[in-house]
């Protein structure tokens, strides 16, 4: 298996994701982590980001730094749609004042997104790249985060390197075969299709599905499920640039959604127990992650030194 996985191929495979365009859309994090009441802190790009909900349940979103002494917006209230500075009172309706426009905001029901277009570098878009993906009302979404030294582009290999997933993670694949390939050079089908048999957690039985890997955009990696249980489901990956540690290193946050669906008559109970089910997704994501972004800060260290394979 080490030799179809080509550094080649997989340097190429980043390369072409890298060139896509993301509108200078950036993932904030979950829908249901910006909730009504308080606001929602976030470091997008080095750019200090809050968000919060508009008295219509709107994602309203802007500069974290309040535009009359710099206090952090993030420690403020929400009060009837508008945010309330923590120091001195001052409200902020997510209409431009003196000092303070908002962002262009995209709720897509799994994720909040925010448009910086002066750290984006990119023609603007109206709303994110979405992938098709099934309809949150009739499935399962959960969404992980974590955060890793490395940069976009690492996350992004290591979700377009396919070969690694039974040697890395055997406690969630037990079998796992990459049936095709996209060539060096771009021509045919620029996508992964995997044969994937998955551990079901605190179970002695395996789930045998065929998933598709593509990259829509700069940041994000779908693995969508296109044959067997599940079919239809989708995970995506997104790299979200965070900005540098206190030695100047980067940091970058995964952002992952589940969103899980399936014609099992029982699915529509599993539903009813969305949330009692979705920390079981988030822990098992978060220990796959666990492993790959050490596999990706190994890559960004290798870049740095100009060793990287390939």
């Amino acid at each position: 298996m080490w030799r179809a996985a080509s550094p080649a191929l997989i340097t190429a495979a980043t390369e072409r994701a890298l060139s896509r365009p993301a509108g200078n859309w950036f993932v904030l994090g979950a829908t249901r982590a910006v909730t009504a009441g308080r606001p929602f802190g976030r470091t997008v790009a080095g750019q200090e980001v809050v968000a919060w909900r508009g008295s219509g349940g709107e994602l309203l979103a802007g500069p974290g730094a309040c535009p009359h002494l710099g206090a952090p917006l993030c420690d403020g209230r929400v009060r009837s749609g508008r945010l309330i500075c923590h120091w001195h009172g001052m409200p902020i309706d997510g209409r431009p004042i003196a000092g303070w426009a908002p962002y262009p905001t995209y709720d897509d029901g799994v994720l909040a997104w925010v448009r910086l277009d002066v750290v984006g570098g990119e023609t603007p878009l109206d709303r994110p790249v979405l992938p098709p993906r099934p309809s949150p009302a009739r499935a399962i979404e959960a969404v992980t985060e974590t955060t890793g030294v490395c940069e976009p582009q690492d996350v992004l290999a290591n979700r377009l390197d396919p070969w690694h997933g039974g040697w890395l993670h055997p406690y969630s694949f037990a079998a796992l075969s990459v049936v095709e390939a996209p060539a060096s050079d771009g021509s045919g089908p620029d996508r992964f299709v995997v044969d994937v048999s998955y551990r079901l957690p605190g179970r002695a039985m395996v789930v045998p599905t065929r998933a598709v890997f593509t990259a829509p955009d700069r940041r994000t990696v779908v693995m969508r499920v296109q044959d067997g249980e599940g079919a239809g489901s989708v995970v995506e990956t997104h790299a979200v640039p965070v900005g540098v540690d206190d030695r100047g290193r980067p940091l970058t946050s995964v952002v992952e959604a589940v969103i899980a669906v399936s014609d099992r008559p029982g699915f529509a109970v599993g539903r009813l127990l969305a949330p009692a089910l979705r920390p079981l997704v988030r822990r098992t994501a978060a220990r796959l992650w666990r492993d790959d972004l050490a596999y990706a800060q190994r890559r960004w260290q290798l870049r740095q030194r100009g060793r990287l394979p390939g």
